[in-house]
């Protein structure tokens, strides 16, 4: 019994080794042509392929998706305030006419961007003829007040004229001369070049310019309309004196330094982040609010900012910034938190073949964790560094992280 046993083992121990040889005989070699790589090369290509997606411009383009960057942005030590958009009053302009008439043209509307000088309206009056008309007559009454002045003057000379007609003639041309300047000013101020003033070019509207560069806040007048000194016309505004008077309390003012940048959105509108500079720190109270001014000069895009609009800041207090992003680059799966960093162009070529391509941008999912968040932004902290202004999606994430899990074997949306 003992030696049936014995030759079962020997024989199960043979049919191993036979079993385990052929497999290293069979084995490539290095280097050959079926070698699908180590376990953890393979794993590696897989881990990439799932963090990876490429969409091409039609893609892009029909879904919205918008790129932005990483930013540093203080959003721990800060301080938040109310305020308003203000443009200062040496600013801004009332468009008038000095002389009263009907508005026959308008030639602007609100919104529109105009230039020192640019015609705003036509205001037509008979009246306006009449001073260009005496000022014509004038030349001619001067000339001959010259012609007798002259007369006078040899009359005098020959002592055969009376010294009062001398005087006469002289006190006679000084006020014709003393009314064609006054004549000239007004005509000027209407707008009409007094040296270039014939019988032909006689005119009874006046064109009414802008006295500033700016756009167009407010048109009071409309065609038909009568308008003086006291009706303007229209209102300009100076969007590049473009001030952020921001109301901080007074237990603040002492965290408030000239210098300091402020972050701030229309409150109405909080999609867009702005930015501000504290250039001047109010020295009156405001007793209702208990607040004190805070002047600031609005830096850089000043696009779809208007005066008199309500805003949000948040002051600068120092400290480290972060590396942050706007809030809609986030997307949250399962309980974690990714951005999609934009690591490259790609060609893709079509489906049926051929030399063309599909040109797309390809993109990397990052696992980040989120710090403090304010004013649209989330600070993060990512598994890798990331460089400021590194490009990021940041509208459209979710769709990158949907296309992303439909890649399939090949990591890429079609």
């Amino acid at each position: 019994m003992q030696r049936t046993i014995n030759k079962l083992f020997f024989g199960v121990l043979m049919a191993a080794s036979f079993t385990l040889l052929y497999r290293c005989t069979n084995q490539p070699a290095a280097g050959g042509g079926h070698d699908h790589g180590t376990p953890s090369e393979t794993s590696q290509a897989a881990h990439d392929t799932e963090n990876t997606v490429t969409l091409t411009d039609e893609q892009l383009k029909t879904v919205g998706i918008e790129i932005g960057s990483v930013e540093l942005k203080q959003l721990s030590a800060t301080m938040k305030a109310n305020g308003f958009l203000r443009v200062p009053n040496t600013n801004k302009a009332n468009v008038t006419s000095l002389f009263g008439g009907i508005v026959k043209t308008l030639d602007v509307e609100i919104g529109d961007d105009v230039k020192r000088g640019q015609a705003i309206a036509t205001v037509s009056n008979p009246q306006f003829i009449q001073p260009q008309e005496e000022y014509l007559r004038l030349n001619s009454d001067i000339e001959f007040a010259e012609q007798e002045l002259t007369r006078q003057q040899d009359l005098s000379e020959g002592d055969v004229g009376a010294k009062k007609n001398l005087q006469r003639a002289v006190a006679e041309l000084n006020t014709l001369k003393t009314r064609k300047a006054s004549l000239q000013q007004q005509l000027q101020l209407m707008g009409i070049h007094p040296a270039s003033l014939s019988i032909t070019t006689l005119r009874s509207s006046l064109v009414v310019a802008s006295p500033i560069n700016g756009t167009v806040s407010e048109v009071f007048a409309k065609i038909g309309s009568y308008v003086d000194v006291s009706s303007p016309i229209a209102e300009l505004v100076e969007n590049r004196a473009l001030h952020l008077d921001l109301q901080v309390f007074e237990k603040d003012i002492p965290s408030i330094k000239v210098g300091q940048k402020i972050d701030f959105v229309v409150t109405n509108s909080p999609h867009k982040t702005y930015v501000a500079e504290v250039y001047n720190i109010g020295s009156s109270f405001n007793s209702e609010s208990k607040t004190i001014a805070i002047h600031c000069k609005v830096i850089g895009d000043k696009t779809g900012l208007i005066d008199g609009m309500n805003i949000t800041g948040t002051v600068d207090l120092g400290g480290e910034a972060s590396v942050a992003v706007p809030n809609d680059a986030i997307v949250n799966a399962d309980g974690r938190y990714y951005i999609f960093l934009v690591s490259g162009e790609e060609e893709e070529p079509h489906e049926h073949g051929g030399e063309e391509h599909d040109h797309g941008l390809r993109f990397e999912k990052m696992e980040v964790m989120k710090g403090a968040a304010g004013l649209g932004y989330t600070a993060i902290t990512p598994v890798r560094e990331i460089v400021p202004g590194t490009p990021i999606v940041v509208k459209g994430a979710f769709f990158v992280y949907a296309k992303m899990g439909d890649t399939g074997e090949h990591g890429h949306a079609h």
